[in-house]
């Protein structure tokens, strides 16, 4: 578990060239959940951009030749495909927080009644949509690298086209649950399919040669 975090670490220093990218992905969400006068819109562009910013990492990887580097530490391959996607899940929280901080200020102040289950909706249905991208994106980061995946990059923006233009017509309004089941639910599946995605960005990374 210790050498999980240090790999967390690293992938933290090796987008560090990129903040200033990463919080203008935080905060740009922020316009859209003015327009749109939605704090779950607003939420699930937010995770759609930050999304976009998991490809990081691994650009910086091939382009500094990091194989060799990694192929000498004492660190086992199941460490830095963990230790990536912590600093995923890190990446993806953070944005999930600043998104459900900001966002209803922003809303009350236009106006905008903000009551707690539009936030506990807006936090389970953001948490699904990174996970649905992010399950997907990594394992295809690990198999073709960040060139020759880059349609991986691309794939949360379905999901910005999905929430712009077919979330808002779906009956959403129709479906009750009660908080505590959409909260269950929302863990269940996330965890499962992280589960997934890591076994098989695991097995990837066992087959490659560092």
């Amino acid at each position: 578990m210790h050498n999980t975090w240090k790999a967390a670490r690293l992938d933290l220093a090796l987008v560090k060239p990129y903040g200033k990218v990463i919080c203008f992905t935080l905060l740009l969400p922020i316009a859209f959940a003015a327009i749109n006068r939605s704090l779950l819109t607003g939420v699930s562009f937010a995770m759609c951009f930050v999304a976009m910013t998991t490809a990081y990492p691994f650009a910086v990887e091939e382009r500094s030749d990091m194989a060799r580097l990694y192929g000498i530490l004492p660190v086992k391959k199941r460490e830095l495909v963990l230790g990536r996607y912590l600093f995923v899940l890190a990446l993806g929280v953070l944005a999930l927080v600043v998104s459900l901080v900001v966002q209803p200020v922003v809303l009350r102040a236009l106006g905008e009644p903000v009551v707690g289950m539009d936030l506990l909706q807006a936090a389970v249905g953001g948490g699904i949509l990174f996970t649905l991208y992010t399950v997907f994106q990594l394992p295809g980061y690990y198999k073709f690298g960040s060139i020759k995946g880059r349609v991986f990059l691309y794939l949360p923006v379905a999901g910005f086209l999905f929430t712009l233009l077919l979330f808002p017509r779906l009956p959403l309004g129709s479906v009750s649950l009660s908080p505590v089941l959409l909260v269950g639910l929302g863990v269940v599946l996330v965890i499962v399919l992280y589960a997934l995605s890591i076994w098989c960005s695991v097995r990837t990374m066992e087959r490659k040669e560092l």
